[in-house]
């Protein structure tokens, strides 16, 4: 199992995102350690009482992010975790994913979703209404652009003919799809090679407008449908599972407990796990990465 981390984004507005650590030195870190990748997500016009009021949190870029980290790392994995597909036109969509990967030499995972935030559809003058029909659209426009051969797609509020988009990646890129609806399972089923299922509360699942999984055995029944789904792109599709026991924070306290937590999910057919903490400072960061890594990414790794 493979194990990735979530760049920092702190909650509310007071606070600097950054002071949770510098991209360079915890990518760096991230890498010297011994993880298999990092990830970043984005909300590129949050509203003011989603983040004021306790319930959003902030982003950077993620393709700017994720280009810089390209820049100081050699191995590791580097995911949107996720991109919303809706507020671009996919054309833009894939040459940003298509720059990061020829630039990382072939290390950039594409992390997508449909996107919840009304007021973010809004500000970005995007119909959220469309937005399943949007996303399907792109799955289908990606490709076709990372081909590196000549093609034409009639879009919902665009006409491409007779394109060519070079440079062009030198192997497709992967596509790992977040959201826990039927409807997420049976795309990344056909049309992608990983899934990212969302654990939580019941809250979470509302806010975020998708199914809620309540559990480790619901997201392993999750999974099994989806490997069902899939037929023979079975054992080509990835889960990623966010482990969410905010004790492991102290890493060396209780491992044993928490090397069986990370065995079950493995069980389940988890492929990934991600963390994502709120840490204040680079030094927590930091702490967290190497202590993680001291006791868990070592020869003896789930």
């Amino acid at each position: 199992m493979r194990y990735l981390i979530q760049h920092p984004e702190p909650i509310g507005i007071e606070r600097d995102l950054l002071a949770a650590g510098d991209v360079v030195r915890v990518a760096r870190a991230v890498e010297a350690a011994g993880w298999d990748g990092i990830a970043f997500t984005e909300h590129p016009a949050p509203g003011y009482r989603w983040l004021a009021e306790g319930g959003g949190h902030q982003t950077l870029d993620p393709f700017v992010a994720l280009g810089a980290v390209a820049a100081v790392t050699e191995r590791i994995r580097l995911l949107t975790y996720l991109s919303v597909v809706p507020y671009r036109n996919p054309l833009l969509l894939a040459k940003a994913a298509a720059t990061v990967d020829l630039l990382s030499g072939g290390r950039f995972i594409l992390g997508v979703g449909t996107g919840y935030l009304k007021s973010e559809f809004f500000a970005l003058g995007v119909d959220f209404d469309e937005r399943n029909a949007l996303f399907d659209e792109a799955l289908d426009v990606l490709p076709l652009h990372w081909s590196g051969e000549r093609f034409s797609y009639d879009g919902r509020h665009f006409n491409a003919r007779d394109l060519i988009a070079r440079p062009s990646p030198a192997r497709p890129i992967p596509i790992w799809i977040g959201g826990n609806a039927r409807i997420t399972r049976r795309r990344v089923a056909t049309r992608a090679q990983g899934w990212m299922p969302m654990s939580g509360p019941p809250e979470m699942a509302t806010t975020t407008r998708t199914a809620h999984l309540s559990g480790l055995d619901e997201i392993a029944a999750a999974i099994r449908e989806l490997k069902e789904m899939a037929g023979p792109r079975a054992d080509e599709i990835d889960v990623m599972v966010l482990y969410t026991d905010d004790s492991i924070l102290t890493p060396r306290a209780d491992v044993a407990r928490h090397r069986d937590a990370l065995a079950e999910i493995r069980d389940a057919g988890a492929t990934w796990v991600s963390f994502a903490w709120d840490f204040s400072t680079e030094a927590e960061t930091l702490a967290f990465v190497e202590g993680f890594a001291e006791h868990y990414l070592g020869d003896e790794r789930v």
